[in-house]
């Protein structure tokens, strides 16, 4: 079956730095656009970044536009979250998304992807 898992979320100060990962299993990796979305305590999820099947085209949440970069190495079956600057509000569980459909289409609709991850939770001090 299909398994996204994320890792390496932390406790940090402001104005610090995260990677996240998620390892994909069990699907086609190349053939999904892959996203990041966010939950913070008593907040709806939201989206925060999205990549194109081949890793060349992305899209951000205008909140962590200039600040977040999203990749992916399809040989590894990998995404990443580069995560800079980063602020108190920021604060949340990160979950990686995989849809079956372009980037375009999936945009950063939640119902439009199919497989989530467990999340990893990522907290920044001020």
């Amino acid at each position: 079956q299909v398994q996204l898992v994320e890792s390496g979320g932390g406790l940090v100060q402001a104005g610090g730095s995260l990677r996240l990962s998620c390892g994909a299993s069990g699907l086609t990796f190349g053939g999904y656009t892959m996203a990041w979305f966010r939950q913070a305590p008593g907040k709806e999820r939201e989206f925060v970044a999205s990549i194109s099947w081949g890793g060349s085209i992305a899209d951000y949440a205008d909140s962590v536009k200039g600040r977040f970069t999203i990749s992916r190495v399809n040989a590894n079956n990998t995404m990443y979250l580069q995560m800079d600057s980063l602020k108190s509000e920021d604060t949340a569980v990160y979950y990686c998304a995989a849809s079956p459909l372009s980037l375009a289409q999936a945009m950063d609709r939640i119902n439009r992807y199919d497989y989530w991850g467990q999340g990893t939770q990522v907290t920044v001090s001020s």
